[in-house]
């Protein structure tokens, strides 16, 4: 529990604290597109949704806690579209465990008590930039799936023909930034908010998704 907790409060660090970022240009990884809306807003049941997916890639989930005190900030805090820190006034987190049932990270989800709007994964990868886990392309591919849709090969926004290589594209730009932390946007894919940051803590880097309505 202590390792949930922890990894947790590293990523509301990476969100609130983003010190030294680099938000990318439009011509590499910012889109911003007008989309119909095809599917259903998620709900905080599509948590089973995505254990049951990630669980066929040996990637495994705890029971989803709920985070209802003063910590919730480390755990379901968000920038708007206006850059402006939101927080959400129920949260609940979830590890994130590979094959071998080491804790990799957590995947959050927070709104009110019945309608979540905003999820987030963050994984905690390798020491070494290249040589990202398989887990961190697993894990926010099944998310925007069951989250957002089915149809980023149809429509490859950005210019992107799967979120495998939008995830590629951010690591080489980040290998090649001074930066601390990168992030890259996608907006109007089904009326969502596409949030990747790459960030590191000197001992590991942080691959985070967030998912916002």
């Amino acid at each position: 529990m202590k390792k949930i907790v922890l990894i947790s409060a590293i990523a509301g660090f990476v969100i609130v604290g983003l010190v030294s970022s680099l938000l990318l240009s439009p011509n590499s990884l910012d889109a911003k597109t007008s989309m119909p809306v095809y599917e259903i807003d998620f709900t905080f049941y599509d948590v089973e949704k995505i254990q049951k997916s990630l669980n066929e890639h040996n990637v495994f989930m705890s029971t989803p806690s709920a985070i209802t005190d003063h910590t919730i900030d480390q755990y379901c805090t968000f920038f708007d579209s206006t850059n402006t820190k939101r927080t959400v006034e129920y949260c609940t987190t979830t590890a994130l465990l590979n094959s071998d049932g080491k804790t990799i990270g957590n995947l959050n989800m927070g709104g009110t008590t019945y309608n979540p709007i905003m999820a987030l994964a963050i994984v905690d990868a390798s020491p070494f930039l290249n040589s990202k886990a398989d887990e961190v392309d697993i894990i926010f591919q099944t998310m925007i799936e069951t989250l957002v849709c089915t149809c980023w090969e149809d429509r490859q926004p950005g210019g992107f023909e799967s979120v495998s290589e939008w995830i590629d594209v951010a690591q080489e730009k980040y290998a090649e930034s001074s930066q601390t932390t990168i992030k890259s946007e996608i907006n109007g894919l089904d009326n969502k908010r596409l949030i990747l940051e790459i960030t590191s803590t000197g001992k590991s880097y942080l691959w985070t998704l967030i998912v916002l309505k």
